[in-house]
């Protein structure tokens, strides 16, 4: 593991190694119909968020938070300058959703292909935007702010809102508010402390909802590195993924006929986006005693 040299009050990063992975991959491709394969290369990245082992992105200030997505922004651009195809930056927080390591971090991978869900997303908001010549996430964020009932903490520049589609009880979803946003790396000073606020509004819901360090997956979706300039369809947004059900034990479980045949709801999405709303007004549980 590689040790990449930053101020200490920054995000620190690593670059990361697996067994899972060999970085003399195969050059040729499977020319069977039926088994078709092809190999994949990229790069892991680690990146802790503070040096505090205890100190998550819930319990950080605004200005630690941006330090941490101005990380995120330069890995973006270093990614892109690299020739990779896709970077996927994404937090597994808890043991509930399999984080084996308690320090407060998240995983940068960086690979030579274009996932298959973000695939999905790419063509679906290809798809609207040429039919609509407009991006298709500013406008539903625009009819999303009009409504209010699914959104939960808003500022000048950021909207964190239940998705109307949401699957999980409590999933969230935060998008650039008002001007078409590809890749973290665009972002302006301004809006990176606009950012932090917003993550750190959601994030103090979270916790604050069942009274406990909360778990979940979360992924930011950026256009792919290399259609950049073209993609002016693709809007910038991330993904709140917890499992948490009714209390700090009780979870959500994507069984039988929800993972055979169709999601349900435990909650309409509209109840989800009041209980975080009301959790986000108060003080960070772990602080109202200070």
């Amino acid at each position: 593991m590689q040790l990449k040299a930053l101020p200490l009050q920054s995000a620190r990063v690593e670059t990361a190694k697996s067994h899972d992975f060999s970085e003399d991959a195969e050059k040729a491709k499977s020319v069977d119909a039926l088994f078709a394969w092809a190999p994949a290369t990229g790069e892991c990245y680690v990146t802790c968020f503070h040096p505090h082992p205890d100190l998550t992105l819930a319990l950080m200030d605004i200005e630690e938070i941006a330090k941490v997505i101005g990380e995120w922004s330069r890995l973006t651009s270093q990614c892109a300058e690299r020739g990779f195809q896709w970077i996927q930056i994404f937090e597994n927080r808890g043991e509930i959703v399999g984080c084996s390591n308690p320090h407060p971090h998240c995983q940068v991978w960086a690979s030579d292909f274009i996932p298959t869900r973000a695939l999905r997303s790419d063509l679906g908001q290809h798809d609207y935007f040429r039919q609509q010549k407009r991006p298709l996430l500013l406008d539903y964020v625009a009819r999303e702010v009009a409504a209010k009932e699914r959104i939960v903490v808003s500022n000048s520049d950021w909207v964190v809102l239940v998705p109307w589609w949401a699957s999980w009880p409590f999933e969230s979803m935060i998008l650039p508010r008002k001007r078409h946003v590809g890749r973290l790396d665009e972002l302006s000073p301004e809006e990176c402390s606009t950012l932090a606020d917003a993550m750190s509004k959601i994030l103090v819901a979270y916790d604050n909802l069942f009274e406990t360090s909360f778990p979940y997956s979360f992924g930011w979706y950026q256009t792919p590195l290399q259609r950049h300039e073209k993609a002016v369809y693709w809007q910038l947004h991330g993904i709140y993924l917890p499992p948490l059900l009714r209390s700090a034990t009780v979870k959500k479980h994507m069984v039988g006929y929800e993972l055979l045949a169709e999601l349900q709801r435990d909650l309409t999405q509209e109840k989800a986006a009041d209980l975080l709303r009301q959790a986000a007004a108060k003080k960070h549980y772990l602080k109202r005693a200070c």
